[in-house]
C-alpha cells in the first residue's frame, strides 16, 4: 500500500512528534511505501516580514500547501492519506486537495484542537470546555487562551468555525483516530460522526524488557509543569523523605524542583531513549499526577507497563481509563498531595501487592500495546476509510 503521510512539526518536539515518526516506521517495517509531505513551524523564523502577516489567513488556508500535496498525489497517487497534524501551515485546506484525487483521509486527533482552540481544554489552572460544542469559540478570545493572545485566539477560533461551516470536519475526513475511548466521547459530543471515529491506542515501538521487580525509588517522567501535578508531587514528598524520587523533565518548575534537591528527590538530565528505560525499569513505580487537564494519552505510562513498572495517577479523563486501579497500579484524587502520599506510602510498604500490579502491568502492554497488535489495527482503519470513501 502506498500511504500519504502529512505532518506539521512543532518548534518544540513532542508526543505528536513522536508518535507521527513511531508509525512511520512501523509502516515502513511491513513493506509500505511512504510518501512524506512534512512542514516544520521553525520555517515561521524564515519568513519575511510581509509572509508573516499572512499566517492567519494560511491558518484558515493554507494555498501552497494545498498545491504541494495536490501536486505530490498526481505524482505518486497514493492509496490512503494519514494526517498526525495539521496546524498551522499545512490546514484543513489539504483535505480538498486529497478529496479533489479521491484519496481516502485518515486524520488521528492527537490533541482536542477541534473542541479548544488552545488545544488543551485547559485555562486558569483548572478544566474548561466552555469553547466545545460551540459553533465559534468566542470563550477562548476573550481570554486570549492560545498563546495569550485574542488575536492568535481569534484567528483558530476562525479556522474552527469556518471549517464546520463548510462541513470539513463531517464530510472530508474518511476515519478519525481517537487514541483512548475517553475522547472518542468528546469529540462525538462535539458533533464528530462517531462511526468515523475508531480507537486506537499508541503503542511501545520495541519491546524494552522487564524490570526485576524490586525498584530503588519512584519516578516522574515529564514536562515539570502546573498541569502536570508537579506542585501536587512536590507537596507529597515533604512527607515522603524515606522515599528516593527521581523527577526527569524540563518546563517551567524545573527551578523549583532542583531547589528542592535532596537525599530523596533527584533531578536527572536529559538522556538518551536507552537510557529512559534503564531509568524506567529500576523505578518500584511511576507516578503520573496531571491534574486540571485531560491528558490525550500518556505514552510514559505505556512505556512503563511495557517496563513491568506499575503507574500511580490521578483519578481522572485518560489516566483513569489506562491505569485500572489495584490491577495496573493506584489511583488517587487529583491535586490531593495527601492522597497521593498515602498511596505512595502504600505502594512502598507493599511490595508482594506492587509485584502482582507490575506483572498485571506488563501483561497490559502484551495484551494492548504491541507494535504488532497496533499494526493490525492501523490497517483495519485504513481499510474502513478506504470502503468509505466517496467519488469526489
Amino acid at each position: 500500500m502506498k500511504i500519504l503521510l502529512v505532518h506539521n512539526r512543532y518548534q518544540l518536539p513532542g508526543g505528536e512528534d513522536e508518535v507521527h515518526e513511531r508509525e512511520r516506521e512501523l509502516l515502513l517495517q511491513n513493506g509500505h511505501e511512504i510518501i512524506d509531505y512534512v512542514r516544520d513551524n521553525r520555517e515561521i523564523a524564515n519568513y519575511s516580514a510581509i509572509a508573516k502577516t499572512t499566517l492567519g489567513f494560511r491558518t484558515i488556508w493554507a494555498w501552497d500547501s494545498y498545491r504541494h500535496l495536490a501536486e505530490l498525489i498526481e505524482e505518486r497517487n497514493p492509496d490512503v492519506a494519514h494526517f498526525h497534524n495539521t496546524f498551522p501551515l499545512i490546514s484543513p485546506a489539504s483535505y480538498y486537495a486529497c478529496t479533489a484525487a479521491n484519496v481516502p483521509i485518515v486524520q488521528t486527533l492527537h490533541n482536542p484542537r477541534l473542541l479548544c482552540p488552545s488545544a488543551t481544554l485547559y485555562r486558569d489552572g483548572k478544566l474548561c470546555e466552555d469553547c466545545a460544542g460551540r459553533h465559534f469559540a468566542w470563550p477562548a478570545i476573550q481570554h486570549g487562551c492560545y498563546q495569550d493572545s485574542r488575536g492568535r485566539s481569534a484567528v483558530v477560533a476562525s479556522m474552527l468555525a469556518i471549517h464546520r461551516g463548510i462541513g470539513t470536519w463531517k464530510h472530508k475526513v474518511n476515519a478519525y483516530v481517537a487514541s483512548t475511548e475517553f475522547y472518542r466521547q468528546k469529540f462525538m459530543a462535539a458533533g464528530i460522526p462517531g462511526e468515523k471515529i475508531l480507537v486506537k491506542p499508541h503503542f511501545v515501538a520495541a519491546d524494552p524488557g522487564c524490570g526485576e521487580g524490586n525498584g530503588k525509588y519512584a519516578l516522574f517522567v515529564g514536562r515539570l509543569a502546573p498541569e502536570k501535578g508537579v506542585g501536587t508531587l512536590l507537596d507529597a514528598w515533604r512527607n515522603l523523605k524515606a522515599i528516593p524520587l527521581y523527577l526527569r523533565g524540563e518546563g517551567p518548575l524545573k527551578e523549583a524542583v532542583l531547589r528542592r534537591q535532596d537525599a530523596s528527590l533527584k533531578w536527572m538530565p536529559r538522556m538518551e531513549r536507552s537510557e529512559l528505560f534503564d531509568l524506567i525499569k529500576g523505578a518500584r513505580f511511576l507516578v503520573w499526577p496531571s491534574e486540571g487537564h485531560y491528558e490525550t494519552f500518556g505514552l510514559i505510562a505505556i512505556e512503563a507497563f511495557a517496563c513491568g513498572v506499575p503507574v500511580i495517577a490521578s483519578r481522572t479523563g485518560v489516566m483513569q481509563e489506562i491505569v485500572q486501579d489495584g490491577v495496573t497500579g493506584l489511583h488517587f484524587v487529583p491535586g490531593n498531595s495527601n492522597d497521593l502520599a498515602n498511596k505512595v506510602q502504600w505502594a512502598w510498604g507493599h511490595p508482594e501487592e506492587l509485584l502482582t500490579m507490575a506483572r498485571n502491568a506488563r501483561t497490559k502492554y502484551e495484551d494492548s500495546y504491541t507494535a504488532a497488535d497496533n499494526y493490525e489495527l492501523l490497517m483495519q482503519i485504513y481499510e474502513q476509510a478506504r470502503t468509505e470513501r466517496q467519488p469526489c
